[in-house]
């Protein structure tokens, strides 16, 4: 018989697990380590998918009716079945009055309290010691509730009570109102419902509407007679005109921070995309891995299968011993990610400003329930590289399907790259993303051929000026290309992946800051005030407003739907010139000082097919629909966003209508921060992808350690052959060096080759320019392999010495 259970297998198994142990060990690391990275990304996935918004203001109430704070998009994909997307708004969708009596004839409703919103703003305009926080009318805090803690509710107008994180004393003036009364509860100022519906600026509308249950009736039944009431009246939001939502139980809390629900789902978009990434970088490594421990053991697999044993028995085997040391190397990841995760975690939720204001981002111990799957994928991927490898065990595979299949991924990979070139946005580093991976999968299938052909190169200068160790090299090399290709292999992986990495940020980056000093042309910069009392000022001869926003761009992408959440700026056409310059190359900016109209970036314009005088349709940040006449085009739209909008068209649909900045000209002035936009939970995922991508580098690194450590440890009959032919230790060193240093300048070489192809086509397609790597990282990549190679060669001669 010859499955894998029989004893001859799992003598075959024992036996060379034994004798192998230095092989695989070097396949416990990087199975380890791989288990460690997916334990950890588990982790953050389930914690991302658990995440929801905290539920503070609304606490107490059983039910909350809000509006509808996604959009929807559906389309109908090429040969498919109609599919809808969804995006999340960032500006508050309101509730019409209408709904409050409605809501109050409910059965089982003891009250619904209106929630209407406003932001109180104190202290010197444009100083340091400017603040703002909530204003609510008073009865709204029943929701949470928050209790007076002394004094009084407010009665009239210019009456007030403090919340605790005030710090204010009745009898205090706080904003131009008497503090009346003092409550627990965070920072937030109390005044009247007239009061408040008054500071909102909403008439006919509120935030929310939270619904106070009777005494025993289950929230369930509740919800379920509110929902009915909602769809009997037919009531809609003031914004896009859908349905009302019925909120309970932790959905409560999208009511209260809006920026929650998106910047969790962004974040769950970017653990699966980089979850992809780490699965493609491991199946690499340890396919090398494999490839290599098995590629030394020839032999004794040819021997094997000269005294009886069945290529199955064989593989089976193999899987048997891959089982063996992958399962504890599993598991000691998956233990690994479990101490570490928790602190991880804790320490980003604790950085202010990086998780969003109310993202709650559970770890409940159950969730580590879920490292045991993650241990026992990374198993099953293990044993499937090794059953791949072991193919046929003692039969080489035919070199002409190898090299084809190379040529054919590098093919696809310059394809890829250049269609990058043709792309933008999330398309054109998607693109770039997928050229790299093909990129390096050709160059692991071709590389006994790359290390034959660089070596062919240095072949006659080798012998030439090299001496005896040269000779040596040279030799070596010749004899043993595909010993060389496959530690060729995880130096071009860890070279590529970090310039890519490392390379695509520092573009963006450095071309968005060169385009928002350009644009920048004012010299005062104010905040915590409005345009029309800085152009009040001495000295100041022009201003204008900049609100920030977004808007949600509809649009498909081979008949699937797709929606794009964007960041743009409102601002006042009068005060645009000698303030800022978007850098128009078509139209007229002053065509903003119309309604209905609109500005649009050049590459969005170009994906679009839109010029002055086009109409492009737009969801403004609290969903309604707008159709805006394109008024100029502008080409620095790193910097300022891919639309700007007249203040007053974007004004009525944002949350806080007040200037983020004023942006001032005159006379005495000096050159000001440059002005940009921002990305809402943009330094969270910008966290989450450099530690994710230290990882992964650190995965890499530890693969060309541990391959050039395997085949240093497979050479060791070879290096005690040339000491017993004449070789003195000095030269079996040298020789080593001379390796490294070929190893080192090829792998970096074919890298750098690897990584600019997407990086070319990702830089051309987004700045128009060619990709930048700052010197000071270009030298670490360097330095990093340089050392790494070095120790792969050297330890296992350094533990033993050479020819020992």
């Amino acid at each position: 018989m010859s499955r894998a259970g029989n004893p001859a297998v799992r003598l075959l198994a024992a036996r060379s697990l034994k004798a192998h142990r230095a092989a695989w060990a070097a396949v416990f690391a990087a199975v380890a380590v791989t288990s460690a990275l997916l334990g950890t990304l588990a982790l953050a996935l389930g914690s991302a998918g658990l995440g929801h918004a905290r539920v503070e203001r609304y606490a107490a109430a059983s039910v909350v009716v809000a509006g509808d704070q996604e959009v929807r998009w559906t389309a109908t994909p090429w040969g498919s079945e109609p599919q809808t997307e969804t995006a999340g708004l960032t500006e508050r969708v309101r509730v019409p009055d209408t709904a409050v009596a409605v809501l109050r004839a409910v059965p089982g409703v003891r009250e619904a309290v209106p929630d209407h919103t406003f932001v109180v703003r104190e202290g010197g305009e444009g100083t340091a010691d400017a603040r703002a926080y909530p204003g609510r009318s008073w009865e709204a805090a029943r929701l949470a509730p928050y209790r007076l803690t002394g004094g009084r509710e407010p009665r009239r107008a210019g009456e007030a009570v403090a919340g605790a994180g005030l710090g204010a004393a009745v009898g205090d003036t706080v904003a131009g109102r008497t503090v009346v009364g003092t409550a627990d509860g965070p920072a937030a100022l109390y005044v009247t419902a007239g009061e408040a519906r008054r500071l909102a600026g909403h008439p006919g509308s509120a935030d929310a509407v939270g619904i106070l249950a009777e005494p025993g009736v289950p929230t369930d039944t509740l919800h379920a007679r509110v929902r009915a009431a909602l769809d009997r009246a037919g009531l809609k939001d003031t914004a896009s005109g859908q349905p009302l939502r019925a909120l309970t139980g932790n959905g409560r809390g999208g009511a209260e921070h809006l920026g929650a629900p998106p910047a969790r789902t962004e974040l769950l978009q970017l653990l699966a995309a980089v979850s992809g990434t780490v699965l493609m970088v491991a199946v690499l490594v340890l396919a090398s891995l494999v490839a290599q421990a098995l590629q030394q053991r020839a032999a004794e697999r040819d021997l094997l299968l000269a005294v009886g044993a069945t290529p199955r028995q064989v593989r089976g085997a193999a899987g048997r011993e891959v089982t063996r040391v992958a399962g504890a190397a599993a598991l000691l990841g998956a233990l690994g990610s479990a101490a570490v995760f928790p602190a991880l975690w804790t320490a980003l939720r604790a950085c202010p400003g990086v998780v969003p204001e109310g993202l709650e981002l559970p770890t409940p111990p159950w969730l580590f329930a879920g490292l045991l799957a993650v241990a026992a994928l990374v198993v099953g991927l293990t044993r499937l590289v090794v059953l791949l490898a072991a193919r046929r065990p003692g039969r080489p595979g035919k070199g002409a399907a190898r090299r084809v299949t190379g040529i054919a991924l590098l093919v696809a990979g310059t394809g890829a790259a250049g269609t990058a070139t043709l792309q933008g946005g999330d398309a054109a580093a998607a693109a770039a993303g997928a050229a790299t991976v093909t990129l390096v999968a050709g160059c692991a299938l071709l590389g006994p051929w790359i290390a034959g052909a660089a070596m062919a190169l240095l072949d006659r200068p080798l012998r030439r000026f090299g001496g005896a160790p040269g000779r040596l090299t040279a030799a070596g090399a010749g004899a043993h290309s595909r010993r060389l290709g496959a530690a060729l292999v995880p130096v071009v992986l860890v070279t590529s992946f970090a310039l890519v990495q490392l390379s695509a940020g520092a573009t963006m980056e450095r071309a968005a800051a060169a385009q928002a000093r350009a644009a920048t042309t004012a010299d005062r910069v104010y905040t915590g005030t409005t345009a029309e009392r800085v152009r009040g000022l001495p000295g100041v001869e022009t201003a204008t407003d900049v609100l920030r926003s977004s808007v949600v761009l509809a649009r498909t992408q081979a008949g699937t739907p797709r929606l794009d959440r964007l960041p743009v700026l409102g601002v006042d056409a009068d005060g645009l010139a000698g303030t800022l310059d978007p850098g128009v190359v078509a139209g007229d900016l002053d065509g903003l000082r119309r309604a209905g109209t609109v500005a649009v970036g050049a590459t969005t314009a170009e994906a679009l097919d839109l010029e002055p005088g086009a109409t492009v349709e737009l969801r403004l940040g609290d969903g309604t629909p707008k159709r805006l006449r394109v008024v100029a085009v502008y080409e620095r739209s790193l910097a300022l966003g891919e639309f700007l909008l007249p203040k007053a068209e974007l004004a009525p649909h944002m949350s806080d209508p007040y200037p983020a900045r004023v942006l001032a000209a005159g006379t005495g002035g000096a050159p000001v921060a440059p002005e940009a936009v921002t990305t809402p939970g943009a330094e969270l995922n910008g966290i989450v992808s450099t530690g994710i991508v230290a990882a992964i580098g650190g995965l890499t690194v530890l693969s060309v350690l541990s391959t050039l450590a395997l085949i240093g440890a497979g050479r060791r009959g070879e290096l005690r052959l040339l000491r017993q032919v004449g070789a003195s230790a000095g030269q079996v060193r040298r020789m080593l060096g001379l390796e490294a240093g070929f190893l080192t300048a090829t792998g970096l070489l074919v890298g750098l080759v690897v990584g600019a192809l997407p990086l070319t086509a990702f830089a051309w397609a987004l700045t128009g320019g060619l990709p930048h790597l700052p010197p000071a990282q270009a030298a670490t990549i360097a330095g990093v392999v340089l050392a790494t190679v070095v120790a792969g060669v050297f330890l296992p001669v350094v533990r033993r010495g050479p020819g020992r």
